[in-house]
């Protein structure tokens, strides 16, 4: 039988706060973390920091947690030297992990995951020798034998597992490793028993399950990520995803976990533009299918999505993994009726999946806490100093919060009429609607913590010498670059804040003069009307080719992109491809988007000048002439300091931070980063 939902509790949000019973253990709400490498797994010596990380959201309420993918052997590596447990000498840190855990009251899963023909080192291997087009090593083909022992690697694993103390494993069979590998045409050309026809192609996950519980006994959760929609040519159909998930569970498993997308889909699945929950109704399609819970995913940030998505029958239970990085307290503030004070995951993936793609630890932009909980850690309150902040973007928010938090008395200057900074052009991007969010966390807690917040108010030395600051904190952030093109003051030009703020009309015919990240955002704005897809599963399912009603294998049907309202051309300087900067786990998106849009992306070229007829530029030495009725200039920033230097003058302590001290690119990441530490230290 499905999973019911216990009587409703007094909360705003019943079935997410609801007990899940599994039979042999009862967990306490629905709330999944969801696997996520950190690189905390990588090395033993750093198992101390993951047991706090974990620990952390165990004592925010998360009723269970997956950690990172580990392999169950070398060949199953994501790159060399990578997360592994295959031996038993690997079993005592891991015990770091699970007595912390435990002992802040929370539950946890160890993930086992064989990155097959994803690994990036040369002795991967994979059901057939074929390449992945996102890695650049050939597997070599399992043998019958191979198979075997990856068989037996996988049970042994488990077992490692629940001898480190782990409340059960999640077996990683979606998202393109191995296990996905064996079950679609396009990675497994084998003719033997583990190739072929379905049912042999099946045969590996089914074992996998079979053999696991067998070594793990009855009492131990088994998770199986089964992958729902892989949005790719030559997968699986969706009667034998159904004919897997019904194996898997006859095979042992205790709940079925929604994975969405192989990593080489072309189709975005986690990326701030995707609406969301934009894949619960896959979830729901199961649920028809088989008896035991099942867990949705992806785009699940905030506790009124959650508790949508469960009130409507979609899953069971709830897996997010980027919201805890955000903030560890998320349960808890739920369901104490604090969810207004939730840091929001916005789901940017510039300090978390572009670090761990970077080979850097994971963190998260709206929280540079996250997987650096003992290190970054507020200095004890010795006297209750007085600070003045200046400037309310992301890095003077964050600061002055951050010390509010610690105790001290904050004054935050702001000359606008509203908090946010650069966010507030962000939030009206297309596909960023999330970036609004912030403002609502950030504004909740400058109330909670009784910041003085001075909006209309613009700051002067002067002032700030006479109330008597112990120091003055400067985040006045950026002032836009000159490109010094001659016709640069035509009446056509306008600057990327009037273009997105739409103080200005804007024409049919666009070129925007710099293709750095601002330039993509302003293309988007232009090329989309608002509202955007992101805010409409359905317009954005069909926008991206994503086939709901399964006709095509693996759900991936034909896009059909709206149309641009303008024509747009998207220049830079640089000779090469526009947006190859970009963060690399969103880059591609936003490159896709405005291609299918038909904005036309030009590197190398020559700004001559501006005038009625247009933006005259030179491409690949000939001259050319584009009649635009407007020309945007996005060609970077400088940092707006003249405050910080009349301070230091007046003889005031002054900081400066964000945008303020470094331009480059507006990085919210570094400017949130750089507050919360001298917040943390002050």
């Amino acid at each position: 039988m499905l999973a019911t939902m216990s009587t409703p509790i007094a909360t705003p949000y019943p079935h997410l706060l609801a007990p899940l019973d599994l039979g042999f253990c009862t967990l306490p709400n629905r709330v999944l973390m969801g696997s996520m490498h950190t690189g905390l797994e990588d090395h033993a010596r750093d198992f101390g920091k993951l047991a706090e990380y974990f620990a952390a959201r165990a004592r925010g309420g998360v009723g269970l947690m997956v950690t990172g993918g580990f392999s169950p052997n070398i060949r199953g590596w994501l790159k060399p030297f990578a997360s592994r447990l295959s031996s038993r000498f690997q079993v005592g840190p891991h015990r770091r992990i699970t007595e912390a855990v435990h002992a802040a009251g929370g539950r946890i899963c160890l993930q086992i995951l064989h990155a097959g023909r994803y690994g990036y080192h040369p002795l991967s291997v994979a059901p057939s020798a074929i390449k992945s087009p996102i890695t650049p090593f050939t597997p070599r083909a399992l043998s019958s034998g191979g198979v075997e022992r990856t068989l037996r690697d996988f049970a042994r694993c488990a077992k490692l597992a629940q001898d480190a103390g782990y409340d059960g494993v999640e077996i990683m069979g979606s998202e393109g490793y191995l296990i996905n590998e064996f079950l679609a045409e396009r990675s497994n050309q084998r003719t033997d028993r583990w190739g072929g026809s379905v049912e042999n192609r099946m045969r590996l996950p089914v074992e996998i399950v079979r053999r696991t519980r067998e070594a793990v006994g009855r009492e131990f959760i088994i998770i199986y990520r089964l992958s729902m929609l892989d949005l790719v040519e030559r997968a699986q159909a969706w009667d034998e995803i159904v004919a897997l998930a019904q194996q898997v569970e006859a095979a042992g498993a205790t709940l079925v976990n929604t994975g969405i997308g192989w990593h080489e889909a072309r189709i975005p699945t986690i990326v701030t533009s995707v609406p969301r929950a934009g894949f619960s109704w896959v979830t729901r399609r199961m649920k028809e299918q088989v008896g035991i819970p099942l867990i949705t995913t992806n785009r699940i940030n905030l506790p009124e999505v959650a508790e949508y998505v469960l009130a409507h029958g979609d899953a069971d239970m709830i897996s997010m993994a980027r919201p805890l990085l955000a903030d560890p307290d998320w349960v808890a503030k739920a369901r104490d009726g604090r969810s207004a004070l939730i840091n929001p995951c916005i789901a940017c993936n510039q300090a978390c999946l572009d670090h761990v793609f970077e080979n850097k630890r994971a963190s998260c932009l709206m929280n540079p806490r996250a997987c650096h909980e003992t290190e970054l850690v507020d200095a004890p309150v010795t006297r209750k100093k007085r600070f003045a902040v200046v400037g309310a973007g992301p890095a003077g928010l964050a600061c002055a919060t951050t010390l509010a938090q610690r105790g001290y008395a904050v004054t935050l200057y702001e000359q606008s009429n509203e908090i946010g900074g650069q966010f507030n052009l962000a939030k009206r991007i297309p596909g960023k609607e999330e970036y609004a969010e912030p403002m609502r966390y950030w504004g909740n807690l400058l109330t909670e913590h009784n910041v003085d917040v001075q909006l209309g108010t613009r700051a002067d030395a002067a002032k700030m010498k006479a109330q008597g600051f112990d120091a003055v904190i400067v985040a006045t952030g950026v002032t836009p670059r000159d490109p010094h093109i001659p016709g640069s003051n035509h009446p056509m030009v306008l600057g990327y804040h009037d273009a997105i703020a739409g103080s200005k009309p804007i024409g049919k015919r666009v070129a925007i003069i710099g293709a750095g990240g601002i330039g993509f955002d302003v293309a988007e704005f232009l090329t989309q009307d608002a509202p955007s897809p992101s805010t409409d599963i359905a317009r954005w399912t069909r926008e991206w080719g994503v086939d709901t009603t399964f006709e095509q294998r693996g759900g991936l049907g034909k896009p059909n992109t709206e149309t641009s309202p303008r024509e747009v051309w998207l220049l830079q300087r640089t000779a090469g491809r526009p947006g190859k900067r970009l963060n690399k786990t969103t880059g591609w998106v936003h490159r896709a988007a405005l291609k299918a849009k038909g904005v036309k992306m030009l590197g190398g070229v020559t700004y001559e000048r501006i005038d009625d007829a247009g933006l005259h530029v030179t491409i690949d030495g000939k001259p050319q002439t584009l009649a635009a009725d407007n020309v945007i200039i996005c060609a970077g920033q400088e940092s707006n300091r003249s405050l910080a230097d009349e301070l230091q003058t007046a003889g005031v302590t002054v900081h400066v931070i964000g945008g303020a001290d470094v331009a480059a690119e507006l990085d919210a990441k570094r400017a949130i980063k750089q507050a919360t530490e001298l917040a943390a230290t002050l």
